[in-house]
């Protein structure tokens, strides 16, 4: 879903800037930057450097610290993206634009609401393949190359306990872990994960 831009950006747009993978978006006060193509993880870290994903966005979706008060705040890119900076004051954010942000950002807080790691996995798995995956024949691509660690990250448990779960899902024939850190997801709407 692309969300519309307020009348006062038309026509003076800046071109988008292309990031490579794994790349931060610089953090510009007083601007968000919208994601044209690819995806991007916010995050933030403890003072132990454990990593926090605050959330996972794609194109159309607005990113910035504008809409964030956790400190510090990054945005990384997981696949290349190409980017709008746009500049804008707090009080000037379309409501829209507030309400795609929270309802994403809500996601997530639900999906790390439940107690155990297999079940919040299940249900990330599930919102990634509605978000960003493609249908082909035998289910869902998850195409954003996500690592075990970024996983761990965005469900807040250990690489260790997401590999060891990834192997029980392929194992049951929910996935297929392809090259480049791709996931298959089989037949989403149709299997049911027994918790």
């Amino acid at each position: 879903m692309s969300l519309a831009l307020p009348s006062h950006f038309r026509g003076a747009l800046p071109p988008p800037q292309k990031f490579s993978l794994r790349s931060p978006l610089p953090i510009k006060q007083n601007s968000l930057w919208r994601i044209d193509a690819g995806a991007v993880r916010t995050l933030t870290w403890l003072e132990d450097g454990t990593n926090i994903t605050t959330g996972i966005w794609g194109p159309g979706d607005m990113v910035g610290k504008a809409l964030s008060t956790v400190d510090p705040y990054q945005i990384e890119c997981l696949t290349t993206v190409d980017a709008t900076l746009l500049p804008i004051e707090f009080n000037q954010i379309p409501t829209e634009w507030l309400l795609t942000h929270l309802q994403h950002a809500e996601a997530l807080i639900v999906i790390r609401s439940y107690r155990r790691v297999d079940t919040m996995l299940v249900k990330l798995l599930g919102w990634l393949a509605k978000r960003f995956g493609r249908s082909v024949n035998s289910g869902n691509l998850i195409d954003l190359r996500l690592t075990h660690q970024d996983l761990a990250e965005l469900v807040g448990t250990t690489r260790v306990t997401i590999t060891r779960t990834l192997g029980q899902f392929e194992e049951q024939g929910l996935i297929e872990r392809l090259s480049l850190h791709r996931i298959l997801l089989k037949e989403y709407d149709t299997w049911h994960y027994e918790i």
